[in-house]
């Protein structure tokens, strides 16, 4: 009898293991997280596609503006294409203070199920694409400083080494484990670092190297179409909340912080650099108007889940007039031909953003030990300075390795022919019919 008891309860104990097991190793996903980041997702898609290719677009010369779509939408193919290869693994997966391994190479192991230590609220292949869409867009930034002469072959070869060799290591010295960024205890909450100041900083160097157009400063370079540009513009704007906002990680308090900072920041930079712009030339420009709500954007980027709203609005007031000085002045004063101002606005303004963010941060709003100047710690100001110093400069070295490599083996620019006829036709065979 008691030889028959224990079996029956070996029986039932085996018959519920797999039940408990499963139970134990179940993640506990939320679903109105994995809703909030899967729309972000969705909204900082737009911001590439069609955002930036219409605000840039919009922005130079008629013969030329079919190229610069070309430009934008294939190398976001290309970059998606290598994030799925290598550029996930390479920025999460553990390997050196300055660039992961490949452990997850084509996405191995990435599964419904699978989750990232410290997201336990996300499936991991929720978050690798929401990841996804910030490297998709952060190289083809860089290409609105050399608009309207960079030819495609040698732009798209361009964009696949940027994305390997500049954005993964700083992405995975930032936000990857054991990350050298990280470490010093750099504050960047949706990218002022990864995403702004790399892509500003190779934008003067690519526009330095490359040269200035053959019209620069003989024919009119006026936009073709401001209302292009103002529509790509507001897409930018809109897809900015899911940018800094999907930052968060999840539908919390954060994520509210994070776009309440943002539209203020946009909103302070707008009528700072309107009203800078009407004392200087005597006008408010649309294209001043937007461009001041891009700036101010840049600018809270780092900063827009550590900062208090008040501590927003300051920092885009005085980054819409910093950045103002850097696309009217900076540049007249040194004569590179940055096209869209990509170095005044995101080099420039990623900078300063993730500088005052060591100013203005709060342990009230990004949580213990988040503190800057103004409350107390007065050594953030110093980390944010040295990493954004850090990371300008590694730029600048790799961007100018690169293009020089390129520029004797596949040439940088188009021919002068091919320039003043416009790449449109001569390079894709395709007119602008307006």
């Amino acid at each position: 009898m008691l030889l028959r008891s224990f079996v029956f309860f070996l029986s039932c104990s085996f018959l519920l293991m797999p039940a408990a097991f499963a139970a134990d190793t179940e993640p506990a996903f939320s679903a109105g997280d994995m809703a909030w980041i899967l729309s972000s997702t969705i909204f900082v898609f737009f911001m590439l596609f069609p955002g930036i290719c219409l605000f840039y677009g919009g922005m130079i010369r008629k013969k030329n503006v079919l190229s610069m779509c070309m430009q934008g939408i294939t190398a976001g193919a290309i970059i998606s294409l290598i994030w799925f290869i290598c550029g996930y693994s390479l920025i999460f997966t553990a390997g050196t203070p300055f660039i992961g391994g490949f452990d997850k190479a084509f996405m191995q192991g990435v599964t419904l199920t699978s989750f990232l230590p410290g997201i336990p609220n996300l499936p991991e292949i929720v978050f690798a694409m929401f990841e996804l869409t910030f490297i998709a867009i952060t190289p083809v930034i860089v290409l609105g400083a050399t608009v309207e002469r960079f030819k495609f072959s040698t732009a798209m070869v361009f964009m696949a080494l940027w994305a390997i060799l500049i954005y993964c290591p700083v992405g995975h010295m930032a936000w990857g484990p054991d990350g050298f960024l990280a470490s010093t205890g750099a504050l960047d909450f949706a990218g002022g670092l990864v995403v702004h100041v790399t892509s500003g900083s190779s934008a003067l160097i690519a526009a330095i190297m490359l040269g200035r157009r053959k019209s620069d400063g003989i024919n009119s370079m006026a936009p073709s179409n401001m209302v292009l540009t103002v529509l790509g513009g507001c897409l930018l704007w809109g897809g900015w909340f899911g940018f800094n906002g999907g930052s968060a990680l999840g539908a919390n308090a954060t994520a509210g912080m994070a776009l309440l900072n943002s539209q203020i920041a946009a909103s302070a930079a707008l009528v700072a650099w309107v009203l800078a712009e009407w004392k200087l030339h005597g006008k408010p420009s649309l294209l001043g108007a937007i461009s001041g709500a891009i700036a101010g954007l840049v600018i809270i980027t780092p900063g827009c889940g550590f900062v208090t709203p008040t501590g927003a609005m300051i920092m885009g007031a005085i980054g819409g007039v910093v950045c103002l000085w850097a696309v009217n002045g900076l540049k007249h004063r040194f004569g590179y031909d940055d096209a869209l101002d990509v170095w005044g606005i995101h080099g420039v303004g990623g900078g300063l953003g993730a500088i005052l963010t060591g100013i203005f941060a709060s342990s009230a709003i990004g949580g213990e030990g988040k503190d800057g100047l103004l409350y107390g710690n007065w050594k953030q100001v110093i980390v944010q300075s040295q990493d954004t110093l850090l990371v300008a400069l590694y730029t600048m070295a790799v961007t100018g390795g690169l293009l020089f490599i390129l520029d004797k083996t596949m040439g940088l620019r188009v021919e002068p022919d091919v320039e003043l006829e416009g790449l449109d036709l001569a390079e894709h065979g395709e007119t602008l019919h307006v």
